[in-house]
């Protein structure tokens, strides 16, 4: 049998890949919540990579689960996981470079962003951020709410000010989350594959055990 030390390792990592699974969803859907900052540093593209990530893992948990389910000699579970790991794998790669790439040119994209959004979104911004333009008053600056008048959005700081560490802070804080979770996906990986090793030792001592009719090994 497997040990119980190698079976508490995976139980773990298991329990792991569940629950980052449920993190990244759980996120996913609650940031998407009307909140203008953080909706303009998070783009829907991001929120949804998360949630097909989210997904992803708990898929490979519920693989796995029926993986280990599976009679001792049967092993075509846990290599469908393995299998299904580095998917995951993949997509860790994919969406946590997709987002430490758009961090390496912040006031580039940042502008983009801006100068792309409605005149709504933008005076929404500079209503919550207590600023004035990106980064002053008159690169697409709206005149209204907090900035009142020309006069009174020149002598503002502009939300590029403001929102370029915010962002900074949340990007960096989220591709570092999502690359945390090759440590589990890895870990997970080598344990399902120590198992299926093991699996198949037992499986081929039991048939040598058979053939000298069951008297085991001295």
């Amino acid at each position: 049998m497997p040990s119980k030390s190698l079976k508490s390792v995976w139980a773990f990592l298991n329990v792991a890949l569940l629950a980052s699974g449920a993190i990244l969803i759980a996120f996913s859907v609650v940031w998407r919540a009307p909140d203008v900052v953080r909706n303009f540093l998070i783009s829907n593209l991001d929120l949804t990579a998360g949630l097909v990530l989210g997904i992803m893992f708990l898929v490979t948990w519920l693989i796995s689960i029926a993986g280990i389910l599976q009679q001792n000699h049967v092993t075509m579970g846990l290599v469908f996981t393995n299998w299904a790991l580095i998917m995951d794998a993949i997509g860790v790669l994919i969406i946590g470079t997709m987002v430490w790439v758009y961090t390496l040119t912040p006031t580039k994209n940042f502008l983009q962003e801006w100068e792309a959004a409605s005149p709504v979104t933008r005076q929404a911004l500079q209503d919550a951020l207590k600023c004035c333009g990106y980064r002053n008053s008159t690169e697409f600056g709206i005149t209204g709410g907090f900035c009142s008048d020309d006069v009174f959005a020149a002598s503002q700081v502009g939300c590029s000010t403001i929102i370029l560490p915010k962002a900074d802070y949340t990007l960096n804080n989220v591709f570092s989350v999502i690359y945390g979770f090759m440590a589990v996906i890895v870990g997970f990986f080598l344990a399902t594959v120590s198992l299926v090793y093991q699996r198949k030792e037992e499986e081929r001592f039991r048939k040598i055990d058979e053939k000298r009719g069951g008297r085991g090994f001295v």
